[in-house]
């Protein structure tokens, strides 16, 4: 496929220029390429193309994604088409070949959804439409009366009884097209299939009827789906209702409430053959970070077949995939093309390269040769602007990767360690087993501090069990004396530690008695903080009311804010339990609850009073020697991970002003959302099955809204413990073939030789961490 059989936009053109890039490196590349540095620019040239687009097919048909991703597309977009004839609009629409001078007919366009959850209120907030009508149909002045919406609510069911009579379970039995039902139910169930199944094949004639899609805009899953054509999708089908996978459920797990709602979820969405109906449609993938590089390179690299969804689009000669670094970073001529373009290859290039040989060959590094070298185009230009020896070479990547080893089962004497985590189970899913070392040396003092409240983690079922439990025990004549006694008063904060002790005493004694009352003392607690309460009847009336609210709450719904903070101390109850397993108290761990995380589907950005000077404070209290953070790469925007690093670089700037910080040591750390590659990280630390067990152990024991995954990993369905050991195993591995097996095997140190995992940190000088944090802010912002 040669670059020149394309034919670009201005828009593109400028764009393509600007990325010093090709449009599509052949053969390896299947698809078109444009290339941004970050999620902001990502979003600007998706919304100048979308305007070029529709100043040209005025009357088009149009469809657009829901979610996160489009987030600036939206804003974009909005902001160009509200002030068209301001100068810096003019300018800046003008600076890359859009001509002012037709302002787009938004009133003109057809807007086609593209996919909805079913059954589902299209009213609630969690629903596609609400999305379209909230973000779309006002912000950008589209007609609704051309609108070909998928609204639920009006789709029909048998004999016009309202759905959740239809379906009281929200499960929905495919099986019933083919056969016989068996209870009036399942027949009222089946009928109601069949009026959604010619509702389906309508909505798709209707979409054919107006010419097909003109302008498809999509975001790509992590299994590959475009709209909710999962994995292994026929690319001929059409509009349908469909099961989905379950890397579909847990990644829409946030919307619904919970993977348990998520697995039972069907959905509605156009066909593959639909987005590709109209040959001449402008169909644009978008990928931000490098949580997605993996889909995103399978999409691109691999020939069309069924198992990547994207492949379809190689039959549409306006198709492209407009992409953020982070998400391009695994496309293999890209990557090549970056090395070729460095001066001198670096240190971190020659070693990326060499370990993915060491792992792609299955051989120990100190093993590779020439041959192998030259059977790798990464190796074969080491070898050619290096001039250095395979032996060289390979005695480099062995001797930096047992620097970074010896670095990590070296001792810690007299530091003070702030572990800061931007949500509550980061840091023990990062590197819970160094911290199982370190607390072993008591001149090393700990402090853990949680930056967000962490509420949307909270399922309402957790808490209704919880509610449902606390009642039980308010009626309880042992609980009423503790409290005439002002056992539960706010100011009496030693009590917390009791609560927890006896957590942990029931944990000890397999006693389910003293933990779910512990659970309950700990509850109320935070019950008559909240709401200021201090009498026994007003507090069981108002357990009550809160029993109510989580039974009728629908899940995936924003909470209110009193309720976003009674889940939020939930968990903050929980971590609390995790650190007194190493017998820290309350006064060791801190709660920042930081007010721009806030539930939102697009957040607020840190500002200073509000999120800085709290984390500057506890700088001031602690006095830390080194600071632990989450060092994650460009995400898919200014996530919560993200917004807290930057929250973090800000109150360094503001302490540095006030102490010497010129000996402060910042440890990146990632756990089970991003992994470092082992050139990236500069120390490396063994983890035992012993550890592996204790890690798994305090995780379920401790995070109880946690350990059923109802917000999983769509790698992994399961509880994040169990995929934090699997990221440590596969890091290990990584390991041992730049290290060796007779490295562990025959190790003088019993830890090293026990070793099964493998922790990876980086750490950082606090100008290096500066620096980081720039790069982050420039790829992010």
């Amino acid at each position: 496929m040669e670059t020149d059989s394309f034919s670009l936009t201005p828009v593109e053109q400028h764009y393509l220029n600007r990325s010093n890039k090709e449009l599509i490196y052949p053969p390896t590349e299947k698809m078109p390429i444009i290339q941004v540095q970050n999620f902001p620019e990502l979003g600007k040239l998706t919304a100048l193309r979308f305007v070029e687009w529709v100043q040209h097919n005025p009357g088009g048909v149009i469809s657009l994604p829901t979610g996160k991703t489009p987030e600036h597309f939206i804003k974009r977009t909005g902001h160009y088409l509200k002030n068209w004839n301001k100068q810096n609009v003019i300018d800046e629409l003008e600076s890359v070949g859009i001509d002012v001078s037709i302002k787009p007919d938004m009133k003109s366009l057809h807007f086609v959804q593209i996919d909805e959850f079913y059954p589902i209120d299209s009213f609630q907030h969690n629903s596609f439409y609400y999305y379209i009508q909230k973000y779309y149909m006002h912000n950008l002045g589209l007609d609704p009366k051309k609108a070909l919406l998928i609204n639920v609510n009006e789709i029909g069911t048998a004999e016009d009884l309202p759905l959740d009579q239809i379906f009281p379970d929200k499960v929905v039995d495919l099986s019933l097209r083919v056969r016989y039902p068996s209870t009036r139910l399942e027949r009222l169930q089946k009928r109601t299939l069949e009026i959604v199944d010619e509702y389906c094949t309508n909505y798709e004639k209707k979409i054919r009827e107006l010419g097909g899609i003109g302008f498809f805009l999509g975001g790509i899953g992590p299994d590959g789906h475009i709209g909710f054509n999962i994995q292994g999708s026929d690319h001929f089908s059409t509009t349908r209702l469909i099961a989905t996978n379950y890397e579909t459920q847990a990644a829409a797990s946030t919307d619904l409430g919970g993977i348990e709602i998520a697995r039972n979820r069907l959905v509605i969405t156009i066909g593959l053959d639909t987005i590709t109906y109209n040959k001449d449609a402008a169909t644009i993938i978008i990928a931000a970070g490098e949580a997605k590089a993996n889909i995103v390179r399978d999409s691109i690299e691999n020939p069309v077949t069924n198992k990547y969804p994207a492949t379809v689009l190689q039959n549409l000669k306006n198709a492209r995939f407009y992409l953020t670094n982070g998400a391009a970073l695994r496309l293999k001529e890209r990557r090549y093309d970056d090395m070729l373009k460095e001066e001198d290859l670096s240190d971190f290039s020659i070693e990326r390269a060499v370990i993915n040989l060491a792992v792609d060959k299955q051989k120990e590094v100190t093993s590779l040769t020439e041959e192998d070298y030259n059977s790798d185009k990464f190796g074969k230009l080491i070898l050619q602007r290096t001039g250095k020896s395979v032996s060289s070479i390979n005695k480099f990547i062995y001797e930096t990767t047992l620097q970074k080893f010896n670095k990590g089962i070296a001792g810690k004497e007299d530091e003070t360690i702030l572990h800061t985590a931007p949500h509550h189970d980061d840091i023990m899913l990062g590197y819970l087993p160094y911290i199982v070392h370190l607390v072993r040396n008591a001149s090393n003092k700990h402090h853990f501090t949680t930056l967000t409240s962490g509420f949307t983690a909270v399922t309402n079922s957790h808490m209704l069990n919880l509610l449902e439990s606390l009642k039980e025990h308010l009626h309880k004549e042992d609980f009423k004396e503790r409290f005439t006694d002002k056992y539960f008063a706010a100011a009496f904060k030693d009590e917390k530690d009791k609560d927890v002790n006896m957590y942990l005493d029931g944990l000890a004694a397999n006693s389910k008695t003293l933990k779910r009352e512990a659970s309950a003392r700990r509850l109320l607690r935070n019950i008559t903080e909240i709401y200021e309460e201090d009498n026994l009847s007003y507090l069981i009336s108002r357990v009550d009311e809160l029993i109510n609210y989580f039974k009728t709450q629908y899940p995936g719904k924003k909470d209110v804010p009193h309720v976003q903070k009674l889940k939020g101390m939930l968990r903050e109850w929980e971590e609390e339990i995790v650190w007194a397993y190493f017998g820290f108290t309350g006064e060791s761990v801190s709660h920042l609850r930081l007010g721009f995380y806030q539930g939102e589907i697009f957040t607020e950005n840190p500002e200073i009073n509000r999120d800085v000077l709290p984390i500057l404070n506890l700088l001031r209290k602690i006095k830390p020697s080194i600071i632990t953070v989450a060092l994650d790469p460009e995400g898919s925007g200014p996530d919560t991970h993200y917004k807290v690093l930057q929250a973090i670089t800000e109150a360094l700037r503001l302490y540095e002003k006030e102490a010497d910080l010129s000996n402060l040591k910042i440890w990146g750390y990632r756990n089970v959302w991003y992994r470092f590659h082992p050139a990236e990280a500069n120390l490396f630390v063994p983890v035992s099955l012993n550890s592996f067990a204790i890690l798994d152990s305090i995780f379920m024991n401790s995070y109880g809204s946690q350990k059923d995954a109802s917000f999983p990993s769509y790698e992994y369905d399961g509880p994040f413990s169990r995929l934090a050991q699997k990221v440590h195993v596969d890091q290990y591995q990584t390991v041992r073939w730049c290290l060796g097996k007779d490295f562990f095997l025959n190790h003088p140190v019993p830890r090293v030789r026990a070793a099964h995992g493998m922790v990876y940190l980086k750490e950082l000088t606090l100008e290096e961490f500066y620096t980081k944090s720039m790069e982050l802010k420039k790829m992010t912002e």
